[in-house]
């Protein structure tokens, strides 16, 4: 693509978002936002390929006060945490929205362009960027009610007084896709009037009006400052929500993804390696079609994966999880898939529609319900409520099976986090899961938030002293994780992009094989998701004969006969160490 072709790309885009707008006049009013004076863009864009990200690549998901001493600055804290306990285990870190705010744990942002001083400063988070790839949140649908931009807008004050989306209560807003049960309008007076205001979210949560260019030009100015920060990963919170539409369900709409391909367009010609990541809890197909034609996000989270893990652990059966694996396609050249369990929210149960009957889902709830942990929900078109995502951390998830409890808490949480280590894609960890954290049920209480259940802040020195015992389920935990981490930073079939199939094996049993992108290394990654010892027969598994097999975990060399695996137990099972 040269300059012209850039150009033209660019304008296309614009035109097609904004038709009434020149597209010629505007197209270099975001380019002097993404490259000020005295800054410059690249020639040729950077061609779309698999070296973005290796095996080595993991993510640490955290808040910025996740560990607390009432003494030092939160991310001095985090900082220590980091180079004393995830240093050559993980090298990315998702520090989740660190700038002032007013609800929502960070994501009512009230000030885009500075930290939250309850947090540190931003010369802590270029810090933590200067040593660990630093992921950061473009809460980019909504900001909060008592921000700078909205009370701005309630004044009357330009540009801001067309910065975020009206609506008419007698307006038909029936087919509009929400994530909660709140009204979606808010009635506001303001200096042109009473308003009703659109919150996908919350009323503390106005969502800005994208048919505003200001509102896209301003959004760029901020994802350049974060760049020149240090951040590297941008995460595209609740994007699919962008774009509203008298008339529609008001997500997914094709201006919210020309909106991606537009800041795809500019990451491409950066100078800095920036990579979006789009933050889309819906089911698989809607999930998929952020990849766009590999002119969207980089990467996408595998939103499936928790609710199928989880079904997979409490029932014994790897089934589902199966069907759904070889039902996934490879990510496109230049893309990964982000594979977790856990993460700051609740684990989604949308993205299982269609993937687990109605009765597993069910029982999934019920065996939650039994741990202590909660079910928030979402209001359905034309009426009703469907269960949104389950609230627990996914520890204490692992701690009971539709059977009742047992003596296997340990080895089953083990197995669930080695699932998305060992898939095609970027392994990323919830703080809370890399230390064993149990349900906060103080802090629900406290809060009055189901979501508080899995956002404790640990007492920094407690948890040192945690650590410190290896007899500590937190020191047993971090140690196992970050030993298996450790190992599969050192394959390269575990590339995100490496070749990956489904085996067809016992039910029981979610396995894969995973293949170099140079051909070179194999491996089965076996995982036993059941109470029971299983034998494989080894030619389930096509292990080439003439080749020496080893597993990676327990360093035992595999023999002609069947494989066993006891309860709950991984197997890394490869030809070349």
């Amino acid at each position: 693509m040269t300059e012209s072709n850039f150009s033209a790309r660019l304008s296309s885009l614009l035109h097609f978002i904004y038709p009434d707008v020149d597209s010629h006049i505007l197209g270099s009013q975001v380019v002097e936002a993404f490259w000020p004076e005295d800054t410059h863009r690249r020639r040729q864009p950077r061609k779309p390929g698999n070296n973005l990200w290796t095996q080595n690549d993991a993510v640490l998901i955290t808040y910025g006060d996740s560990l607390i001493d009432g003494y030092h600055k939160p991310l001095d804290l985090m900082h220590d945490f980091l180079l004393n306990h995830m240093k050559g285990v993980v090298n990315g870190v998702h520090i989740l929205p660190f700038f002032p705010f007013t609800s929502d744990d960070g994501f009512a942002v009230t000030d885009y362009r500075k930290v939250n001083p309850q947090l540190g400063e931003w010369a802590d988070i270029t810090r933590i960027g200067s040593e660990f790839h630093l992921m950061s949140d473009l809460v980019l649908n909504h900001v909060s009610s008592q921000g700078v931009w909205f009370n701005a807008y309630r004044q009357g004050q330009k540009p801001y007084d067309k910065f975020f989306f009206e609506a008419d209560p007698s307006d038909d807003v029936s087919m509009v896709t929400r994530p909660r049960t709140t009204p979606l309008l808010q009635e506001v007076e303001t200096a042109m009037g009473t308003r009703h205001v659109w919150c996908t979210f919350s009323h503390d949560q106005i969502d800005l009006d994208f048919r505003n260019p200001d509102v896209l030009l301003e959004i760029v100015r901020i994802i350049r400052l974060h760049i020149d920060m240090g951040v590297r990963i941008i995460r595209l919170d609740a994007v699919a929500f962008l774009w509203k539409e008298l008339g529609t369900n008001c997500i997914h709409l094709p201006q919210t993804h020309a909106v991606i391909q537009l800041m795809r367009l500019l990451m491409d010609y950066a100078t800095e390696t920036v990579i979006l990541l789009t933050e889309t809890n819906v089911p698989k197909a809607e999930n998929l079609s952020y990849f766009g034609r590999r002119n969207e996000a980089h990467v996408v989270y595998n939103f499936p994966l928790p609710p199928l893990t989880l079904h997979a652990m409490m029932s014994g059966s790897a089934r589902y999880l199966n069907d759904w694996q070889r039902t996934m396609p490879p990510a496109p050249l230049g893309c990964a898939y982000l594979n977790f369990t856990a993460s700051h929210d609740g684990i989604g149960m949308r993205p299982a529609e269609g993937l687990l009957p109605p009765p597993e889902i069910g029982q999934i709830i019920d065996t939650i319900h039994e741990i202590g942990g909660k079910v928030s929900m979402r209001s359905l078109p034309g009426g009703g409520e469907a269960p949104y995502e389950l609230n627990c951390t996914f520890f204490e998830a692992m701690g009971r099976t539709f059977k009742g409890t047992d003596d296997l808490h340990f080895d089953r949480f083990l197995c669930s986090q080695t699932i998305p280590m060992s898939l095609e894609g970027i392994p990323a960890f919830y703080i809370h899961s890399m230390l064993a954290t149990p349900n906060d049920l103080e802090a629900v209480e406290r809060r009055g938030m189901n979501r508080a259940i899995n956002r404790h802040r640990w007492d920094y020195p407690e948890l040192q002293e945690k650590l410190a015992d290896p007899e500590t389920i937190h020191a047993r935990v971090l140690a196992a994780l970050s030993e298996r981490l450790k190992i599969r930073a050192q394959q390269p079939g575990f590339h995100p992009n490496a070749t990956q199939f489904t085996l067809n094996v016992d039910d029981r049993i979610f396995g894969l094989w995973r293949q170099s992108l140079d051909r070179a290394q194999s491996i089965f990654a076996l995982h036993n998701v059941s109470d029971e010892t299983i034998e494989i027969p080894q030619a389930d598994l096509n292990l080439i004969a003439d080749e020496s097999w080893v597993d990676l975990l327990s360093g035992e060399t595999i023999k002609a006969g069947p494989v066993e695996m006891a309860p709950y137990q991984c197997r890394w099972i490869t030809n070349l160490v």
